[in-house]
């Protein structure tokens, strides 16, 4: 009986396939500030990311959260790596005796922690480039019709890839959903300019271009009946406090 209650549960990370048994997660961690102690943690994290998570899988960077109900919050973004990288992650050599004694004490007791796994082949990453600005939509499934919805994916890669093609953008499952927080999926653009926020949206008649005339009223239905919900966010990228720079290279995305 455990075992099929947990397979019910796991149903919104099996629904699309894993070739294989390791594969790319990002360790998103949201830490409140104390706000009496800005200046104090934004120096203990710099410091921290710069020491322990410079380079390589376990490099880390800073974003901050510019809108919604997390505004002024700060998301600490370590990866892509595998889940077996975890079990070798910074532990010693003074890293978590540095974070309890440098940011910890000025940051609020609370805080959230999401384990994102990557899908290469559904996102785009044509190109080198700087991060500067990220727009962050998280889908809510509703419970038991994931399948309908990860089902839309591919069709939606494929509008992204042959109508916008030098756009870079990622696809994201959360391997630990919650169904309290609404975030099993995200979609995440990356920008320059804040001007990309007004632009027309083109991707209804895009997709229509792609897949038939017909088609976006198809989508919006299964929209409708597989998700609760959708949440925006936008988060600024934050050099002064990463270890890691702004630059993204497309081959370690691919």
């Amino acid at each position: 009986m455990r075992t099929l209650i947990f397979t019910m549960l796991l149903i919104p990370l099996l629904v699309i396939s894993q070739s294989a048994t390791d594969y790319p997660v990002l360790e998103n961690g949201m830490i409140t500030a104390n706000p009496t102690k800005i200046n104090e943690f934004e120096k203990g994290i710099a410091a921290h990311n710069k020491m322990y998570h410079a380079s390589g899988v376990y490099g880390a960077r800073v974003y901050w959260i510019s809108n919604g109900t997390n505004v002024g919050k700060y998301m600490w973004v370590m990866g892509p790596l595998t889940w077996s990288a975890m079990d070798t992650r910074p532990a010693k050599e003074g890293h978590d005796e540095d974070w309890n004694t440098n940011v910890l004490p000025f940051t609020m007791a609370e805080g959230d922690q999401t384990y994102w796994k990557f899908h290469p082949a559904l996102s785009n990453f044509p190109k080198d480039f700087d991060l500067k600005y990220l727009r962050v939509m998280m889908i809510d499934m509703t419970r038991f019709q994931e399948e309908q919805f990860m089902g839309l994916l591919g069709k939606v890669s494929k509008v992204m890839k042959d109508k916008y093609p030098d756009d870079p953008y990622g696809m994201y499952t959360n391997e630990m959903p919650s169904e309290k927080d609404g975030r099993d999926f995200a979609f995440v653009d990356f920008f320059d300019k804040m001007a990309f926020m007004g632009e027309e949206d083109t991707f209804p008649k895009s997709y229509e271009s792609v897949h038939g005339e017909g088609s976006w009223d198809t989508f919006m239905a299964i929209m409708k009946e597989s998700t609760n919900g959708i949440e925006r966010e936008i988060w600024v990228y934050r050099p002064d406090l990463s270890g890691l720079s702004s630059k993204v290279m497309a081959a370690q995305r691919q």
